[in-house]
This record gives C-alpha cells, sequence and structure tokens, in this order.
C-alpha cells in the first residue's frame, strides 16, 4: 500500500543530557534522524516529511545525505505543531495513508510499517502497543495507591492514519491543550483506532543510558551484503579507452552502446547485486537508443542512489582490470578518485588493480579487455 511518513525531529530531548538534541545524535556512526528515515524508504514509503527545528534545516541535509524521497519542514513549539506542519508539506492524495513517527525510536522496520497498514484498513488509525509489565503506584514520596494495570497499554510510534481523518481531528482539537500522541486526537474526534502488538525493540531514545543501550541493539540491524560484477568489451577502431570514469589514450577504442566503460559497467552490477535489484541491462537496455554512447558514471550513479532508496550505504568497492594494454599503473590513481567520488567513499576504502593472463585468452590477444568488481554495502536487516 502506498503511504506517506512524518518523522517528528524537531524537539530538544532535555532529558537525553547534555549534547546535541537527541534526534542528531550518532547510532553506530549515523544520526539518530537517518535511521527512521531510512527505515520508512526501505519500507516504500512513497515521501518522508522530516520535520525540523529552524536551525536544523543545514543538519537534516547533512545527516540524509545521499537518500532520495525525503525533505525537510521546520516545525512548531510543541509536538502537536510541528507533526501539523508535516502533515501540510505531504503532497500525496489525502486519502492515502500517512505514518506518524518519532525520531527518538529509530529502530522502525517494514514490519511495522506492513502491521500498521493492514490495521488501518478496517480503522482510522491504527498504534503499535505493549502490555504494561510493571506494577504500578501513585504516590510523591511515598506510595498513595497501587493502580491496576489491566487494560493498560503503552503506545508506540509510528502511528498510522488516514491522513484526511487525521488532518480533519487536529483542526477539531481544542485550542490550548496539547496531545500526548497523534491517536489521542483521532479518539478526541471520534474515529476508531486499532491497537496490534507491539515491539520492545521500538525503544524511545529518552535517557542518557538508552543511548548505550541502543548501541548495543544497532549492531543486530544492519547487515553487510556482497555484490560482484563482470563485464568485457571488444577492441574496435578510436584513440581513448574509458576505464573508471578515466579517458586512457589508446591506439585501440572499445566497442560498446554507451562509452564502453566496462569498469564502471562491472562496478554498477555489483552495486545493484548486493541489493538485488537486477542488472544493468534491466535498468539501461542496451536496445534503449537514449543510452547510446552515455557516459556510464550516470548508470553508477543511479546505482547508488537505489542503495540509499533501501536505506543501505556502499561500504567498499574493489576493482580488478584484466587486460594487456593499455597500461594500467599510470592512471590508477585517477580511476580510484573517481570512483571514491562516484560511489562518495574516502579513497582508501576504493581499490583498482589490474593483472593479464599472460597473453592466453581473448585478453591475451588484445581483442579486447575486462572488469571484475566487488562491492560491499550496509543494509537493514
Amino acid at each position: 500500500m502506498t503511504f506517506s511518513a512524518v518523522v517528528v525531529a524537531a524537539g530538544e530531548g532535555l532529558r537525553a543530557g547534555p549534547g546535541e538534541p537527541k534526534a542528531w545524535r550518532q547510532l553506530a556512526g549515523r544520526p539518530i534522524v537517518r535511521w527512521s528515515v531510512e527505515g520508512f524508504l526501505a519500507a516504500g514509503a512513497q515521501e518522508v516529511v522530516v520535520v525540523v527545528a529552524q536551525d536544523r534545516l543545514a543538519a537534516a541535509d547533512e545527516a540524509l545525505s545521499g537518500l532520495a524521497g525525503w525533505k525537510a519542514v521546520v516545525g512548531g513549539k510543541t509536538r502537536a505543531q510541528s507533526v501539523q506542519a508535516g502533515l501540510v508539506a505531504i503532497t500525496a492524495p489525502e486519502a492515502l495513508p500517512v505514518l506518524i513517527h518519532d525520531a527518538a525510536r529509530p529502530f522502525v522496520t517494514c514490519g511495522h510499517v506492513d502491521a500498521l497498514l493492514a490495521a488501518l484498513e478496517h480503522a482510522d488509525g491504527a498504534i503499535l502497543t505493549l502490555p504494561v509489565p510493571d506494577t504500578l503506584k501513585r504516590g510523591d514520596g511515598q506510595v498513595a495507591e497501587t493502580v491496576s494495570r489491566e487494560g493498560l497499554w503503552r503506545a508506540q510510534t509510528p502511528q498510522a492514519f488516514k491522513t484526511l481523518h487525521l488532518k480533519a481531528a487536529y483542526r477539531g482539537w481544542p485550542k490550548g491543550e496539547e496531545p500526548t500522541d497523534d491517536a489521542s486526537v483521532m479518539e478526541r474526534a471520534g474515529g476508531r483506532v486499532a491497537m496490534i502488538p507491539g515491539d520492545p525493540m521500538l525503544m524511545k531514545l529518552t535517557y542518557p543510558e538508552d543511548f548505550l543501550m541502543a548501541e548495543q541493539l544497532a549492531a543486530g540491524r544492519r547487515i553487510v551484503r556482497m555484490g560482484q560484477g563482470i563485464d568485457a568489451h571488444r577492441f574496435g577502431p578510436g584513440d581513448t579507452v574509458w576505464l573508471c570514469g578515466v579517458p586512457i589514450p589508446h591506439d585501440k577504442g572499445l566497442i560498446g552502446h554507451s562509452d564502453a566503460d566496462c569498469a564502471l559497467h562491472a562496478l554498477t552490477d555489483a552495486v545493484l547485486g548486493a541489493i538485488g535489484d537486477g542488472d544493468i541491462g534491466e535498468h539501461f537496455p542496451p536496445s534503449d537508443p537514449q543510452w547510446k554512447g552515455a557516459s556510464s558514471d550516470r548508470f553508477l550513479k543511479h546505482a547508488v542512489s537505489r542503495v540509499a532508496a533501501c536505506g543501505g550505504r556502499i561500504l567498499n568497492a574493489d576493482v580488478t582490470l584484466i587486460c594487456e594494454r593499455p597500461k594500467i599503473r599510470p592512471h590508477r590513481d585517477a580511476m580510484r578518485a573517481r570512483v571514491a567520488e562516484l560511489l562518495d567513499l574516502p579513497l582508501d576504502r576504493v581499490s583498482v588493480k589490474a593483472t593479464t593472463t599472460e597473453g592466453m585468452g581473448f585478453t591475451g590477444r588484445e581483442e579486447g579487455l575486462m572488469a571484475q568488481a566487488v562491492v560491499a554495502i550496509e543494509a537493514p536487516v
């Protein structure tokens, strides 16, 4: 089901202790707000609106760099005002669902989203809930009474709603009151809110000790996936060979529908393979005339954007060129630098090397050359 998401990241998070507001702190090397945005994009969100404080717009661009399908808007003084600012920014039809989520709950998954959307088919809203496990006491310094926990539940985010109904419910909310969550707004308006089983992993980062626990949990929420690509092109008339996005003078050229940069073609296949997203031929069919003579860096950039869209990030790349000529060593540094730029990686995470086949086979006879590439990416479980 198509849906939009609003991620609320405009609060100061004072209870989290000194330092940056909690949505902008690092968790396993990535800003906390990025975890939620990646989670929704991986679950298929049509758009993600991130609500931030005015002075965090630049921070949002940096924290979410490389991701596609999101935009930032400025929130209000209260959470409710921030949610409403996010709702206004949604461009999808109001008939579609919207999920409202607090950035301080970083471990949202496709499973959570799917369960909420399924429950929303028969309700105006849907929330994830957990039973209260502890005995409850009311008092101030000493116990005044023991409160029954029968029928009590802890509400989590994300919370799902029909966009049109949630907007209407907020318009009817009494001025001067601050709702504790979006479900209470829908309840006040008379809407039916479904309860589905929550997930302890959707913990809200509130106090300093929560961040220590989250670091331990984060290690199990990401996996490393590998992709391999192989490509070969034959030599033909020409005076330049393109390899790794670098033009190399040669007494021949490479024949291909695009610029025949087999190194970038192999890299593109490796990136797409790591996320199980087909191959270069599916995304850029050689039968399509628009790709005739195209620069192969366009193919690789597209593959990189597909990784970002599913919440992944490229860790490193290793390219091996197999040919007798041209000689690769004089151009290797330029090749590494160009690949690092295209993949948005530090130079020390990119390797370009070459070998020959000792005169054997089509590369040994200098009929063409071949490239192999291996890429590692980190992606959500």
